[in-house]
């Protein structure tokens, strides 16, 4: 009789970078998918490139992230373990903003050794307005994976929440998103499709980790 192998939990690595604190909002619904799903999750913010009196200066020094999500520490954080990503970041002219773009130009190394190859992942994104470029910040990023061979596993319509159109949201098939307004958070429906996008990705990756029989 064939001995039945255990399946051990996949990881997931949640990498974002929040100005205002909408993506870390975002961050914390897509966790709770993720756990929701039954994988281990490590939540980590990209390094911040902006000096503290600019941040300050835009009123972006005020976003709490209550210790649950450190900044990545590139010499003990070992992203390599992990066995799939989503990653989170507000717009920039419709693509990535340098804070996250700064991640990627770290990972040469990594890209050289073909540490990512195969790993799944998918964005989740924020705009000022409603045309604002999130379907371009996904297609745009999607480079970034290619590069290193990564699975880019996006949403499509499985969440109904995105065929709503009696309110204004962000989101797409590519990835949850919310529209950021000033001093106001996502939408609950934005939260629920962040969460739904966590859980989704999270049964993907359970099926991609699965044994060979």
């Amino acid at each position: 009789m064939a001995q039945k192998v255990e399946q051990k939990k996949p990881l997931v690595y949640v990498i974002y970078y929040s100005m205002y604190g909408h993506i870390h909002q975002m961050a914390q619904a897509e966790i709770e998918g993720l756990k929701k799903a039954g994988v281990d999750v490590v939540a980590r913010r990209v390094n911040e490139t902006l000096p503290k009196d600019a941040l300050a200066k835009l009123g972006a020094d005020k976003v709490p992230h209550d210790g649950w999500a450190p900044e990545l520490d590139w010499d003990k954080d070992d992203i390599t373990k992990a066995d799939g990503f989503l990653f989170g970041m507000p717009t920039r002219f419709g693509m990535m903003p340098s804070q996250m773009k700064g991640f990627w130009d770290r990972t040469g190394g990594l890209w050289f050794q073909g540490k990512l190859v195969g790993k799944a992942a998918g964005f989740f994104f924020s705009t000022n307005t409603l045309g604002g470029g999130q379907e371009t910040t996904a297609l745009t990023s999607v480079t970034q994976l290619a590069h290193h061979g990564m699975l880019f596993v996006p949403i499509g319509y499985s969440d109904r929440k995105l065929m709503n159109s009696d309110e204004v949201h962000g989101g797409s098939p590519y990835g949850a998103g919310c529209i950021a307004k000033e001093n106001k958070g996502p939408t609950q429906l934005e939260l629920d499709v962040a969460t739904h996008q966590g859980t989704f990705f999270g049964e993907t990756l359970k099926k991609l980790c699965r044994p060979a029989k």
